[in-house]
């Protein structure tokens, strides 16, 4: 021991102490974050299964539906309305078991249902010309089918319901262009070239630009939109995906910037009406509308902070936590009436008060810190969806929206060109809003190729066919 400890014996021990269990937690911290290191970087070399959810569970649940009367409804096929073809199936002239006469007792039907070998179809259109006596103009018919008054070596063409759904399988479920060439070959017996396919979804975009400008004037006018971004590529470029989603439409923006410029051009810059979204910065430069800040970031950025912490340093993200979902099951019990106006009014001002509280703690760890002044930028935007049913409470819904067009960015890698980019969310646009309005995409985009002009396709109306 050396002289100063003598004289200080009480407070060399503390300090020991003190340093001790310091040591303990940095230890502890230590081999939290190795695991996890180590965890990510087998994530990144494991090719086979890129989205694995990590080990399995020693005891699982057992899978299917539990027996007994726990099992639930049970629910079958409805019978068919109608049958196209009829079978007969005689009983076998013996038993397969004893060889003795089988003895009929009555007949029992089975239905099938069945994809018949489909063969494209060709329609020839005798085309009838004639000209002006009076200005000498050439004059040709047109019937409703037409897509196009090309005649000559153009006058072989591909039909509006081949290339519509060509550019569904594009645009919606990410199939690329050869697979659809070798798809409609094997299928329906049509030739197609690679080529045809991608100048017909172009096509398509650009007949369908009036639709899609609609979409835009429907998500301005909606009571609220969610906004989100994701990564995307235009010719191996960095760029970024936009999407602002309502209830009733969908839009999406394809730009080489991720700034205000991008939903100032959907919304306006005085936008008055609800907007969802996470803690993007751009977003608070729409000062008239009504903003509610996405609860799921901080809740999973609280779980990730619970993972790591250890010591003292659990405390605030816990309790960031348990007031995150405070806050939804209060929603929950607005949702289903069982809490008055008055009630919901004091209870949103309970947790208003618990924030408060909470961002006045005070904390030694660096990640809480970042933490909290994260929440305490968002803080009038917290807790908005309470006293506005109109506001989600997370941007699930442009989180949702960006699904299926990630799907398609691990198939495509993005666009090669700003113009396929362009009719990449004009498409995607008209087939989530068709989706979200239960209408028939491939049916709308064939009466968008028959139409001769733009102002045809601007009275198209979506409507509902569910």
């Amino acid at each position: 021991m050396t002289a100063r400890d003598q004289r200080h014996p009480a407070t060399s021990c503390s300090q020991c102490r003190r340093l001790d269990r310091r040591v303990r937690q940095l230890e502890a911290e230590n081999r939290k974050l190795k695991e996890l290191l180590e965890e990510a970087r087998r994530a990144g070399k494991r090719q086979a299964a890129p989205f694995s959810k990590g080990l399995p569970k020693r005891r699982p649940k057992k899978p299917g539906r539990k027996a007994g009367a726990a099992y639930g409804r049970r629910g079958s096929r409805p019978r068919p309305s109608r049958v196209d073809e009829v079978i007969e199936v005689p009983l076998p002239p013996a038993c397969p078991e004893c060889g003795e006469d089988v003895v009929e007792t009555d007949v029992k039907p089975q239905w099938q249902h069945e994809i018949p070998k489909i063969q494209a179809k060709v329609i020839q259109f005798n085309v009838h010309r004639g000209h002006c006596p009076r200005c000498r103009k050439t004059v040709q018919g047109r019937h409703p089918r037409q897509t196009s008054d090309a005649l000559g070596a153009a006058a072989n063409q591909i039909g509006p319901m081949a290339l519509a759904l060509a550019g569904q399988l594009n645009k919606e479920v990410g199939v690329p262009h050869g697979r659809i060439q070798k798809l409609f070959a094997q299928c329906f017996g049509l030739i197609i070239a690679k080529a045809t396919i991608v100048r017909a979804v172009e096509r398509i975009a650009e007949r369908s630009e009036p639709l899609y400008e609609n979409i835009v004037v429907d998500v301005r006018a909606s009571d609220s939109s969610t906004w989100d971004e994701t990564g995307w590529r235009i010719g191996g470029d960095r760029a970024w995906l936009w999407v602002g989603a309502a209830v009733r439409a969908t839009v999406y923006r394809i730009r080489r910037s991720r700034g205000f410029d991008v939903p100032r051009e959907v919304l306006g810059e005085d936008y008055n009406r609800g907007l969802v979204a996470d803690g993007w910065c751009i977003y608070d430069q729409f000062p008239n509308a009504l903003r509610q800040f996405c609860l799921q970031h901080p809740l999973h950025r609280s779980i990730e902070l619970l993972e790591t912490a250890t010591g003292a340093a659990v405390r605030f993200p816990r309790a960031v936590k348990e007031w995150i979902e405070d806050a939804l099951n209060l929603r929950d019990r607005r949702d289903e009436g069982k809490i008055s106006p008055h009630g919901l009014d004091v209870a949103k001002g309970r947790l208003e008060a618990r924030m408060d509280r909470l961002l006045r703690w005070r904390r030694a760890d660096a990640d809480n810190e970042r933490f909290a002044a994260h929440l305490a930028n968002h803080r009038g935007f917290l807790l908005n969806f309470l006293t506005n049913p109109q506001l989600d409470a997370t941007n699930w819904r442009g989180e949702q929206a960006l699904r299926p067009a990630v799907i398609t960015r691990k198939v495509s890698a993005g666009n090669r060109t700003d113009r396929g980019a362009h009719a990449q969310e004009v498409l995607c646009s008209i087939l989530r809003t068709c989706w979200q309005r239960g209408m028939d995409a491939v049916d709308l985009f064939a009466r968008v190729l028959r139409c001769s002009t733009a102002p045809e396709v601007a009275k198209l109306a979506f409507t509902d066919t569910s």
